[in-house]
């Protein structure tokens, strides 16, 4: 099993960030994104526990069931089903509240399940590829959300005043 994290900084507030990274429609930002949905809601919001989505990337295609959600400072889910197969024991965002922003660590535990040559394949294939991948995710939410206007302001309100 093969553990990968990215980490990164995005320029706006904890809500935002948690909201923009759990909608996991927003994904197909990244180019190796193609489609996401959200095929079931969770029970008490819509990417909340028991909610299942649906990727389909340019590796393969996965159902995933979101089993943790404490808005906004984390989210888990496990891979349910991929094409081609894999195994994944955890998926997890963490977002934490710091000066410039919000910290998101994003880590996933996985592999691929073929004997003798999974563990090859999982570093010199998956890995580079779902590391990049999650990397486009959140560059693109902090592209997305620095666009947006800082709170309590208008655009066209022009800077904040002291």
């Amino acid at each position: 099993m093969e553990t990968m994290t990215v980490e990164r900084l995005v320029d706006a507030p904890i809500d935002e960030v948690f909201a923009w990274l759990t909608t996991t429609t927003n994904y197909t930002r990244s180019p190796l994104v193609l489609r996401c949905r959200l095929t079931r809601h969770g029970k008490t919001a819509p990417y909340g526990v028991g909610a299942v989505r649906s990727h389909l990337w340019l590796i393969g295609w996965f159902r995933e069931r979101i089993t943790h959600y404490d808005a906004p400072h984390a989210t888990e889910y496990v891979v349910e089903r991929s094409l081609p197969p894999s195994r994944h024991e955890l998926g997890r965002m963490t977002f934490t509240e710091v000066d410039g922003g919000t910290l998101v660590r994003w880590t996933t535990r996985a592999e691929i399940p073929l004997p003798l040559l999974g563990g090859l394949l999982t570093r010199r294939f998956a890995r580079p590829v779902i590391t990049r991948t999650f990397g486009n995710i959140l560059n693109a939410a902090d592209t997305a959300l620095a666009q947006r206007p800082k709170s309590g302001r208008s655009p066209a309100a022009g800077p904040a005043q002291p």
